[in-house]
C-alpha cells in the first residue's frame, strides 16, 4: 500500500522532518525518483520544497484484526490461553499469524505483514509493497495443529525464539516444537550478515541516550519545566529495519508506542542487552533501509485504524492545531507565583509575524521569556525556561518551530513548537564555556540550526536538532581578526550554505556533511578594494536567483560577492569554494539596518525609517517613506502570500514606468524606539501594535484601590495600564534628559509622586499625569531613589543618591492646599536603603524613618522641624558586620509593634518600634542573594488578617514568605523574574498580583499569587521541629544533633559544679548564661552583640503576654535560636579574607598580611576589643600553653615552662590562612577557593 502525496494544505496535519539522500541535496540538485527493488516506484517527493514524505515499511493490519490496546496494569499480568495446536500473537499495530498444516508454517501480513510459508522443507517469506519473502529449502519447521489456537497477547506473554544446537525452540506451557536446523542456520546467517553491516541501535532511545519508557517524554527528559504540562508525551520511536549508512532521524509521532510495538514483532529476540545497547531489527529483504527520523503521523489514519472505545495516548505536539495555544486553561494553578503578563519587549531583537490568517500573532523576546502575543485576542503565551536573558531567536519558514538561545551561566538552546508552546528539544551544553549564543539561524526546511557563540573566540556550530543531537554536527572557530559576528543566515535554496557578518567582515560557509567540516571563505575587503568607502556591515543575504551574496552597510551601500563553487573532482586536494567581492552598489543615502527578501523582492530598512523594495537587478520597485518612523530594527513578512488584486483592493502603484500595482504581503515593522507596527499592504494602513519604553524601567507603582499600574522609564515615559484588562490607558513623555527613577501613589490615590534621575521631583495628577504643582521641586542634584507619602498625605519625603533626605508638606494658601518644601538633611554616610512613614502610637501624627547602608536607623522629628531644618529624633545602629538592605512595618500579628529589617547576611531582625531594641533575629529566605525590597501582601477581609504574607525581591528573584517568620525554610518560595537584576516591585491593592521591574531588561512582569499552593508546600515540610532538623547535618539522628544533646546536658552538670558531691538534677533546661558556651562548642562563635541579642530574644520572649522574664531555655528552643543566629553558609574563608584585605598590607608573596604587633593592637583597641588578660588567656589556650586549655595535658606546661611568652609563638606576619589554620586550629575544606568553609579539625601543635 502506497501513501499518496500530500499537498501544502495537508501539511499541518502531518509534518515530516525526514532526512533522506534526496533531502541532503539542494532543491536544484535533487536526485530523480528511484525505483524500488521490487520494481515499484518509490513515493514521489512533495511539491512543497521544505518537506517530503516517504513510504514507510510499517506492517499494517486490517481493522478487523486489531484489538484494543491493553493498559499498563494489564500488560503486567501474564495470561496464557492454550488451544490445541495453533499459536496466534496479536498486538496493537501489527499481528503475527502462524498457520501450520502438513509441515508448513505461514506468517501472513496484509500490506506490511510478514508472511512465512514453509512447505516440505522450504521456508518462504514473501514481501510485496513492504512484504518480506524468504524461502528456506534446507530444513523444515513443523508445528502440529490439534483442536484450537493458543493466543498470546502482547504484554500478556512473550514469544521466545531460542537458538540451541541448531534448533529454534518455542516453549509455551507444556508444548515444545522442534525446529529445522538448516532453515535456522540460514536465517541466522543472514541476520548476522546484516548485523555486521549496520551495527546501529534501533531501540527506543530518549534524548539523553537512555531507553525510553512510556512515562518518559521530551518534556521531562530534555526540556525545562513549562506551565503547559501535557499529560501526553512526545516520545522517540524506532524503525523496524536497520538504518543505512546515513545518519539517524527521529520520528516524533503521535503514536510511537503503536509503531514500535508493531515493528518489534519483526525483531529477533536477543539476550538481555548491555546498558547502552539496543535491539536490532531483522533485516528485510528487498526493502529500503530506513532511517530513524522525526515525523508526525497522520492522526486521521490513526483514528480510522483504532477500534472504537479506545483513545490512544497521543503526543500533544502532533495532535495540535494553531488554536490550541490560546485556549482557556481551566486547570488548577499549582505554583505559588504564575506569570500572567509581560510588559515591554527587547527592541534589540527581532519581532516575528507568525500567524496572520484570522488572527494577528507576534513573537518577540522580553528578558528571559519569549512571548507569543495574539493582538486581536489581547492574550499572551509565555515560553519560559531560559535562565538568562534571551540573546537571539529565529523561526522556521512555516512559523511552526521557534529557536531561542541565551548567554550566561548554564545557557540553553531551546526549540519550541509554536502551535502548543511545548519545548521539543533542548541543548544544555551548547556553549560549555558558558559564554552563550550571539546569533542563530534555521534552514528553510527547519532541519538544521546554525549558532555563533558569544565568546572572544567565536564558534560556529551546525545542529541536527531533529535528531535530538546533544552535540553539533560540525564546528568552526573563528579568528579574532574577523570581528564579532552578530548575524547569520542560511541559503534558502541550499541548506549547506551560510553567510554571517560582523561590522568589518562577511564570511561564507559551506557545510561538507560527509566529512563533517565547515569550509569558510572570508576575503579581506577594505576601502581600497573599490577605491570607495564601504562602511560597516549590518546584515547579509543570499541573492534570490544568482550565486551571489549581498551585504548591506551603514553607509547605504550594498557589497555584492560572487560565490565560486568549484566542480567536484577526484583529486586528492579538490578546490575549495570561496567568495569574492565583485561590485559595490551605492543603493541609497541612508544607512541600511535591515536586509531581507520576500517573494521576488529584496527589501531594505534604514536609519531614517524608510522601507524600500528592489527587484533582482537592484532596481527600485517601491518604498514607504511617509510614515516618519525611527530607525528600522526588524521586518517580518506574513507567511500567507499576498491576495491577488481585485476591484476592492487598494494596492499602491509601483514606481516603474508601467505603474503596475505593487502587491506585497502584510508585514511587521519593529523600530529602535521600541514601537511595533503592522502594515496592511492593500490599504497601505499602518497600525501601532506595541508602544513600550526603550530604556531601563526602574519605577513601578500600583494604585491604592483601582487596578492601575504606573510604569516609569529612563526615557522619560510614564505609562498607566489597567492590569486586570491588560489595557493601556494613558501616558506622558517628559522632556529629554528627565528619566523616571521612582514612582509612588499617595494613600488617597489622587496624586502620583515621581522622582527623576537628575534630581527633579514632580507631583502629578494620578488620572491625567498633569502637574499637580506649579513648578517641580529641584532641591537635589542626583537621582531621587525613594519617594514616600505619609498616611494622611500631609507629608512627602524623598531620598537621593547623595544620601540626603528631603521633606515636603501640604499647607493651605488662599483656601487651597499647596505643596511646599520643608527641609533636607544629609543624614547618612552611605546609600539610603529604605524611607518609611509610620504613625505614632499615642497620636495620629506621622513619623519618618530612614535606613542606610551605613547600618544606621534614623528617626526624624517632623513636629520640631521647620523651614530648612530637619530635626533628628534618634539614631540606632542595626548591625555590626552585615549591612541592612530594606525595612518595613511588621504587621500586627503580636501585641508588640515591630520594625522588620533585612540585612545582607540573609537575616531578618525585628526591632521594637519604640525602643529600637533587637527583639528577634531570624533566618530569612536564602535564594542566592539577600532580600533587597520587601512588602506585606495587602488583605481586604478580617479573615485574611489572621494569615499574613511577605513579598520580597532579591537580585533576580521574586518570592513569598509566610508570616510570622520563624526560620522554617518551607514557609518561603521564590522564582526567577529578571536574570540581569530586579529594579523594583509593586503589589496590587487586593493582593492578587505582584509586579516586578527588570531595569535594563526593559520589562515588567505581572505575577498571579496562589497562596494555597504555598500552604500546601508548607504542610508537606512537616510540623514543629521537623523542618528545623533538616537544617543540621545528619538531621535528628545525625552526629551533630547527638553532640548538641551531649553539650546541652554537660552544660547542666557544669552549671551545677563539676566537682560537687550533691545529687544531680537533670532537667529539660539550661541556664541562660550557658548559651554562649554551648554555641561555641558546636562551632558558632557569636560576637558580644549577638550574644546580647540572643539574651534579649530569650528573656523577653513571653514578656508582653505574661510580664515575666525567662532565664532558661529548652533544647528545642535552643536549636531554633542556633539555626536562626548562625551564619547561613557557615564560616567561610572569603569573609575572613575580606577582613585581612581591609586591615592588612601586601607582603612579598603578594598576599594580604598583618604584622604581629598590629594584629595584637587591633584586638586590644578596635571593635569589641579584648583586655590584656582575656587576650593572654585566649592565645595560651589556642596555642596549647594553658593546662586548662582544650589539650588539657600537664606535660604541655612543663615542657614550655610557666615563664614562656606566648607572643613568641605567633609568626611575624599573619595571613588569613595562617590565622585560620595555625592560630585558630581550623581546617579549610578543599576545592572551594575563597568560598571554602572553615571548620574544626585536628590540630598539629
Amino acid at each position: 500500500m502506497k501513501m499518496g502525496n500530500r499537498g501544502l494544505a495537508d501539511y499541518y496535519g502531518q509534518i515530516s522532518l525526514e532526512e533522506t539522500p534526496e533531502r541532503r541535496m539542494s532543491d536544484a540538485e535533487r536526485n530523480p525518483l528511484q525505483e524500488a527493488e521490487d520494481g515499484e516506484e518509490e513515493m514521489k517527493e512533495e511539491e512543497h520544497p521544505d518537506y517530503s514524505e516517504e513510504e514507510e515499511n510499517v506492517p499494517q493490519e486490517s481493522e478487523d484484526d486489531l484489538l484494543p490496546w491493553r493498559d499498563s496494569q494489564e500488560e503486567k499480568e501474564a495470561e496464557d490461553e492454550e488451544g490445541e495446536g495453533q499459536l496466534k500473537e496479536e498486538e496493537g499495530e501489527g499481528q503475527l499469524k502462524e498457520e501450520e498444516g502438513e509441515g508448513q508454517l505461514e506468517e501472513e501480513e496484509g500490506e506490511g505483514q510478514l508472511e512465512e510459508e514453509e512447505e516440505k522443507g522450504q521456508l518462504e517469506e514473501e514481501e510485496g509493497e513492504g512484504q518480506l519473502e524468504e524461502q528456506e529449502e534446507e530444513g523444515q519447521l513443523e508445528e502440529e495443529e490439534e483442536k484450537g489456537q493458543l493466543e498470546e497477547e502482547e504484554g500478556e506473554g512473550q514469544l521466545e525464539e531460542q537458538e540451541e544446537e541448531g534448533q529454534l525452540e518455542e516453549e509455551e506451557g507444556e508444548e515444545t516444537e522442534e525446529k529445522a536446523e538448516a532453515a535456522l542456520d540460514e536465517v541466522v546467517a543472514r541476520f548476522q550478515e546484516e548485523l555486521t553491516e549496520e551495527p546501529q541501535e534501533t531501540s527506543m532511545i530518549s534524548l539523553e541516550g537512555r531507553p525510553l519508557t512510556d512515562s518518559h517524554s521530551v518534556m521531562s527528559e530534555n526540556s525545562p519545566t513549562t506551565r503547559r504540562e501535557s499529560e501526553h508525551s512526545l516520545q522517540v520511536g524506532s524503525s523496524s529495519t536497520l538504518s543505512s549508512s546515513y545518519d539517524y532521524d527521529l520520528e516524533l509521532t503521535s503514536s510511537e508506542e503503536k509503531l514500535v510495538t508493531s515493528l518489534q514483532k519483526k525483531t529477533v529476540q536477543m539476550p538481555p542487552e548491555e546498558p547502552g545497547q539496543g535491539r536490532v531489527s531483522e533485516p528485510v529483504k528487498g526493502a529500503r533501509k530506513q532511517e530513524k527520523r522525526v515525523s508526525y503521523f497522520d492522526m486521521r489514519k490513526e483514528k480510522e485504524a483504532q477500534p472504537k472505545g479506545h483513545t490512544p495516548t497521543d503526543s500533544l505536539v502532533s495532535t495540535s492545531s494553531k488554536d490550541i495555544l490560546f485556549q482557556k486553561d481551566d486547570r488548577a494553578k499549582v505554583y505559588p507565583l504564575t506569570m500572567t503578563w509581560k510588559f515591554g519587549w527587547n527592541s534589540s531583537l527581532p519581532v516575528y509575524y507568525i500567524r496572520d490568517e484570522k488572527q494577528r500573532v507576534l513573537l518577540y523576546a522580553s528578558a528571559h521569556t519569549a512571548v507569543i502575543f495574539n493582538v486581536l485576542k489581547n492574550d499572551q503565551h509565555h515560553l519560559m525556561g531560559h535562565p538568562n536573558v534571551i540573546s537571539c531567536m529565529c523561526v522556521s519558514e512555516d512559523r511552526r518551530w521557534i529557536a531561542t538561545a541565551d548567554k550566561g551561566p548554564n545557557c540553553l538552546l531551546i526549540i519550541w513548537d509554536s502551535f502548543t508552546g511545548i519545548p521539543v528539544h533542548t541543548v544544555f551544553d551548547s556553549c560549555p564555556e558558558g559564554d552563550g549564543i550571539r546569533a542563530i539561524a534555521i534552514t528553510r526546511d527547519a532541519k538544521y540550526l546554525a549558532t555563533i557563540s558569544d565568546a572572544e573566540i567565536q564558534r560556529v556550530c551546525i545542529w541536527r536538532w531533529t535528531l535530538a543531537a546533544e552535540t553539533p554536527a560540525c564546528t568552526l572557530d573563528l579568528p579574532k581578526e574577523y570581528g564579532f559576528q552578530n548575524y547569520v543566515i542560511f541559503n534558502p535554496t541550499n541548506n549547506k550554505e551560510l553567510v554571517s557578518n560582523s561590522k568589518i567582515q562577511a564570511i561564507y560557509y559551506l557545510w561538507n556533511e560527509e566529512r563533517e567540516i565547515l569550509i569558510h571563505s572570508a576575503p579581506l575587503l577594505t576601502d581600497k578594494t573599490f577605491n570607495k568607502h564601504v562602511g560597516k556591515f549590518s546584515q547579509s543575504i543570499f541573492h534570490l536567483n544568482l550565486t551571489q551574496v549581498l551585504s548591506a552597510t551603514l553607509e547605504g551601500k550594498l557589497v555584492v560577492w560572487d560565490v565560486y563553487r568549484p566542480p567536484l573532482s577526484a583529486s586528492a586536494s579538490p578546490a575549495l569554494p570561496y567568495i569574492k567581492p565583485c561590485k559595490l552598489v551605492h543603493l541609497q543615502k541612508e544607512g541600511i539596518t535591515v536586509l531581507t527578501t520576500v517573494d521576488s523582492y529584496i527589501v531594505t530598512g534604514d536609519v531614517k525609517g524608510n522601507i524600500k523594495f528592489y527587484d533582482c537587478t537592484l532596481s527600485i520597485i517601491n518604498w514607504f517613506s511617509n510614515f516618519k518612523l525611527s530607525s528600522i530594527r526588524t521586518l517580518s513578512f506574513s507567511k500567507t502570500p499576498a491576495t491577488p488584486p481585485t476591484e476592492k483592493s487598494n494596492y499602491p502603484s509601483d514606481c516603474t514606468l508601467k505603474g503596475d500595482l505593487f502587491v506585497v504581503r502584510n508585514f511587521i515593522i519593529g523600530t529602535s524606539d521600541a514601537i511595533v507596527y503592522h502594515l496592511k499592504a492593500d490599504e497601505t494602513k499602518l497600525e501601532k501594535l506595541l508602544i513600550e519604553p526603550k530604556e531601563a524601567i526602574c519605577a513601578i507603582a500600583c494604585h491604592p484601590y483601582q487596578p492601575l499600574i504606573a510604569i516609569g522609564s529612563f526615557c522619560g515615559m510614564i505609562k498607566v495600564w489597567d492590569y486586570r484588562k491588560k489595557k493601556y490607558l494613558f501616558s506622558r513623555v517628559f522632556e529629554k534628559g528627565l528619566g523616571i527613577q521612582s514612582l509612588t501613589y499617595n494613600p488617597e490615590g489622587d496624586l502620583l509622586g515621581a522622582g527623576f534621575t537628575e534630581g527633579t521631583v514632580y507631583i502629578l495628577d494620578a488620572m491625567s499625569l498633569e502637574n499637580g504643582i506649579p513648578e517641580p521641586f529641584k532641591y537635589s542634584r542626583t537621582s531621587v531613589t525613594h519617594i514616600s507619602f505619609s498616611h494622611n498625605s500631609q507629608y512627602m519625603a524623598t531620598a537621593d543618591a547623595n544620601f540626603t533626605v528631603a521633606v515636603y508638606m501640604v499647607k493651605v494658601r488662599n483656601s487651597q492646599r499647596v505643596w511646599e518644601y520643608l527641609a533636607r538633611l544629609r543624614s547618612h554616610r552611605q546609600s539610603i536603603r529604605s524611607l518609611l512613614f509610620g504613625v505614632h502610637l499615642d497620636s495620629n501624627e506621622p513619623r519618618l524613618l530612614s535606613l542606610g547602608r551605613d547600618r544606621l536607623l534614623i528617626e526624624y522629628n517632623l513636629l520640631q522641624s521647620y523651614k530648612n531644618h530637619l530635626e533628628v529624633l534618634d539614631i540606632h545602629q542595626t548591625d555590626q558586620g552585615n549591612y541592612p538592605t530594606c525595612m518595613i512595618w511588621y504587621p500586627p500579628l503580636t501585641k508588640e509593634l515591630f520594625l522588620l529589617i533585612s540585612n545582607s547576611g540573609y537575616k531578618v531582625k525585628l526591632f521594637n518600634s519604640t525602643t529600637k531594641m533587637c527583639r528577634k533575629t531570624l533566618l530569612g529566605p536564602v535564594y542566592g542573594s539577600p532580600m533587597e525590597q520587601i512588602q506585606v501582601l495587602p488583605v481586604k477581609t478580617a479573615i485574611e488578617l489572621q494569615r499574613r504574607y511577605l513579598v520580597f525581591i532579591n537580585r533576580d528573584k521574586v518570592g513569598l514568605q509566610i508570616l510570622p517568620i520563624d526560620g522554617n525554610p518551607h514557609k518561603t518560595c521564590a522564582i526567577v523574574c529578571h536574570p540581569n537584576g530586579t529594579a523594583g516591585m509593586a503589589l496590587s491593592h487586593n493582593g492578587h498580583y505582584i509586579f516586578t521591574a527588570g531595569g535594563q531588561d526593559l520589562s515588567v512582569v505581572q505575577w498571579e499569587v496562589n497562596l494555597s499552593a504555598l500552604e500546601a508546600a508548607v504542610s508537606l515540610g512537616g510540623e514543629d521541629l521537623i523542618p528545623f532538623y533538616g537544617l543540621v547535618s545528619g538531621g535528628r539522628e545525625g552526629k551533630f544533633y547527638r553532640e548538641l544533646e551531649d553539650y546541652f546536658y554537660y552544660s547542666q552538670l557544669r552549671s551545677q559544679g563539676i566537682d560537687t558531691m550533691e545529687a544531680r538534677k537533670v532537667s529539660e533546661h539550661i541556664c541562660l548564661s550557658e548559651v554562649p558556651f554551648v554555641m561555641r562548642a558546636i562551632g558558632f562563635y557569636p560576637s558580644e552583640e549577638k550574644i546580647d541579642d540572643m539574651f534579649n530574644e530569650i528573656k523577653f520572649s513571653e514578656y508582653v503576654d505574661t510580664g515575666e522574664v525567662i532565664d532558661k531555655i529548652t533544647l528545642p528552643d535552643f536549636l531554633k535560636v542556633y539555626l536562626n543566629h548562625r551564619p547561613p553558609f557557615g564560616n567561610t574563608m572569603s569573609a575572613i579574607q575580606e577582613s585581612f584585605d581591609i586591615l592588612g598590607y601586601t607582603n612579598s608573596e603578594g598576599k594580604k598580611a598583618i604584622r604581629r604587633e598590629d594584629f595584637l593592637k587591633l584586638l586590644l583597641t578596635k571593635g569589641e576589643h579584648m583586655t590584656e588578660e582575656e587576650l593572654s588567656d585566649c592565645f595560651a589556650t589556642l596555642l596549647g600553653l594553658n593546662p586548662e586549655g582544650w589539650k588539657s595535658e600537664p606535660a604541655a606546661s612543663s615542657l614550655k615552662g610557666s615563664e614562656v611568652r606566648w607572643e613568641e609563638e605567633l609568626p611575624d606576619e599573619i595571613t588569613a590562612e595562617i590565622f585560620v589554620t595555625d592560630i585558630l586550629g581550623l581546617t579549610i575544606s578543599p576545592g572551594f577557593g575563597q568560598d571554602a568553609e572553615v571548620s574544626e579539625g585536628a590540630r598539629d601543635v
